[in-house]
């Protein structure tokens, strides 16, 4: 499976991106797909993930009721709205993926495959 990121940018505070995964090699719905960020100087630090079964989810505390991240099997691609967003959610954003799953997922699973990134910028 090989996942490519796109939609990052610079957003003012408070406004919106929607990240994209378009995933080749393989079709996404037997993943569970993983959003990560790393900022720099900082770990890298899990954001969400959406299971392989059943559209569960879980989100980071930091971006609970902010971020949405939701799939289109069909179209082979993951997404990660994010909306109200704050300086501190300026970082690169990786798309990432673990083969099953089911019907949960969890932040601390060992993802496998792992995008590029895709550099996400909020001015203060």
């Amino acid at each position: 499976l090989h996942v490519v990121e796109s939609g990052g940018g610079l957003v003012q505070v408070g406004g919106s991106l929607r990240l994209s995964c378009a995933a080749s090699g393989d079709t996404l719905d037997h993943y569970t797909i993983g959003w990560f960020r790393q900022a720099p100087g900082k770990e890298r630090e899990a954001v969400s993930c959406i299971a392989s079964s059943d559209g569960y989810t879980d989100y980071a505390d930091s971006v609970k009721g902010r971020f949405t991240i939701s799939r289109d099997n069909a179209k082979n691609t993951a997404y990660l709205q994010m909306n109200s967003l704050k300086p501190e959610d300026t970082a690169v954003y990786y798309c990432t993926a673990i083969i099953g799953g089911g019907y949960r997922c969890r932040l601390s699973w060992e993802y496998q495959y792992w995008g590029q990134g895709t550099q996400v910028t909020v001015p203060s």
